[in-house]
């Protein structure tokens, strides 16, 4: 199968990438700066083209691209570069993809859990309504931006992921230097859910969507176990026999995250209903096993 992939680079988008070809798939990457390789295809989601060229004779398109949510604290400037980047690129592909003579069979489109806002210990599945925060808004922005490709009869897929455990980044990669110095606790009073995935569930999840030709709309991309923050804590710290003394906060969280300490403090508890009634098997459904294999210890 031939297979366009925006964010290639990022740490989901190099996994899918090492995953598919590992099994013989032909994997273009669209990148935003002239391409240098024959598997490369230039795209500027800032203004909104994409050469389409590229991706005729594609069977299937992951867009996974969009500016870190936690990789600045969110002042004005850093809330539109990440809009942007979600809903300007994602309604980029989705026209590239519907201008072509023969489109691909599906558009797996990046989305986040962020969409159900703060549901604190109630559990949500893809029924429920969207949130009322910013990160809430995004999100459903963020999908409706594919609508050209929804209305083209392109099967579309909207990935609402949770937080990715992998040793090589995302949050866990962020927290494992402070919790292998002995630095590591609760973040606010640690009741707050975590709806996580292990970083080879979330690529087998998005290999699993492509193939099930069934499946379209939200699917939540979280564990069936959520997690409190407690929990989560307590796991790194088995895992890597150090001890949690050190609690941070949640005024102090405020203080230095801004509006973003609203993320990490919030609870949501999420279900992966859609993928579990399509027969998805979770290699770690838990916690442990999902930290375990984040650091290379299961």
């Amino acid at each position: 199968m031939r297979i366009a992939i925006t964010g290639s680079t990022g740490l989901i988008g190099t996994a899918l990438v090492r995953s598919l070809r590992a099994d013989g798939h032909e994997v273009v990457r669209l990148v935003r700066r002239e391409p240098r390789a024959r598997d490369e295809v230039a795209w500027d989601p800032r203004r909104q083209w994409v050469d389409g060229a590229g991706l005729v004779g594609c069977e299937a398109v992951v867009h996974l691209a969009g500016a870190g949510i936690g990789d600045h604290r969110w002042s004005a400037a850093y809330k539109k570069e990440l809009r942007d980047s979600r809903v300007l690129g994602t309604a980029a592909i989705a026209e590239a993809v519907t201008a072509l003579d023969t489109p691909p069979r599906v558009l797996v489109s990046g989305s986040a859990i962020g969409f159900y806002g703060d549901t604190g210990d109630r559990t949500v599945d893809e029924s429920a309504p969207p949130g009322h925060d910013f990160l809430a808004g995004l999100s459903q922005e963020w999908e409706e931006a594919a609508g050209a490709a929804v209305e083209a009869g392109v099967r579309t897929v909207f990935v609402r992921t949770g937080v990715v455990l992998a040793r090589e980044g995302g949050a866990c990669g962020k927290l494992l230097p402070l919790f292998r110095a002995g630095l590591g606790g609760r973040l606010g009073d640690g009741r707050q859910y975590w709806s996580f995935i292990s970083l080879h569930d979330h690529i087998a999840a998005l290999r699993h969507l492509l193939a099930d030709a069934a499946l379209s709309g939200p699917v939540n991309l979280t564990a069936p176990r959520p997690a409190t923050n407690r929990e989560v804590t307590a796991a790194l710290g088995r895992v890597l026999h150090r001890p949690t003394p050190l609690p941070a906060p949640a005024p102090a969280l405020r203080l230095v995250l801004g509006e973003m300490a609203g993320t990490v403090l919030s609870s949501q508890r999420v279900a992966p209903r859609r993928l579990l009634d399509s027969g998805f098997t979770f290699a770690h459904p838990d916690i442990e096993s999902a930290v375990r294999a984040a650091l290379g210890h299961s």
